[in-house]
């Protein structure tokens, strides 16, 4: 499994103040119960990153390489951030 970037998806992320590095970190550091399957071939994370941070990554897998692309990610919300920390921990 690896990720594939491309511009679009790099600088799309980046607009919301992701980096790539901090979306592949959350993907791949994912516990329970994520990914969440959401349909249409996309899956949810979210999780903190290495700094932190706490972030939602949107991605879909390519069927021929299962290669992870990422097409949206961004900061949690104060209520989301919440949530998250609930839903991690009982």
């Amino acid at each position: 499994m690896g990720f594939r970037w491309i511009a679009w998806n790099a600088e799309h992320i980046a607009e919301h103040g992701v980096s790539v590095n901090e979306a592949q970190f959350v993907v791949t550091s994912a516990g329970r119960p994520y990914p969440e399957y959401l349909g249409d071939g996309r899956y949810l994370v979210r999780g903190k990153t290495a700094a932190g941070a706490y972030v939602q990554v949107i991605f879909i897998r390519d069927p021929d390489t299962d290669d992870i692309f990422v097409i949206h990610a961004r900061p949690l919300s104060s209520s989301e951030k919440r949530q998250f920390r609930r839903r991690r921990h009982g």
